[in-house]
């Protein structure tokens, strides 16, 4: 099983950046997919940049803003998350596991609060 504890979000304004962390700790043994997912008020949570069998998947309305990363050495994944707009306010969760970007599998984090002003 594994342990995520994200960081990182907040509140910005339009056009701001902000970047999420995302520790893992315990057994990372037969992951195959991690990344980060995201849930607004009144809606399903929708995958937003997942690493899948080596390949890089972004969701069509993050692509060219966001960018997924990981730090192996530092079993961190990280969001970074530029030009925001009000649009991508939600609490963004990230995963380890197995699946694929819309049929996850495994170990969720708590969430992180990211909030976008006009």
């Amino acid at each position: 099983q594994v342990q995520l504890v994200e960081s990182g979000g907040g509140l910005v304004q339009a056009g701001g950046s902000l970047r999420l962390s995302c520790a893992a700790s315990g057994s990372t043994l037969g992951i195959n997919t991690m990344g980060w997912y995201r849930q607004a008020p009144g809606k399903q949570r929708e995958y937003v940049a997942v690493i899948s069998w080596g390949s890089t998947i972004y969701a069509d309305s993050v692509k060219g803003r966001f960018t997924i990363s990981r730090d192996n050495a530092k079993n961190t994944m990280y969001l970074q998350m530029n030009s925001l707009a009000p649009e991508d306010t939600a609490v963004y969760y990230c995963h380890y596991g197995m699946g694929s970007a819309r049929s996850p599998v495994g170990s969720w984090g708590q969430g992180t609060q990211v909030t976008v002003s006009s």
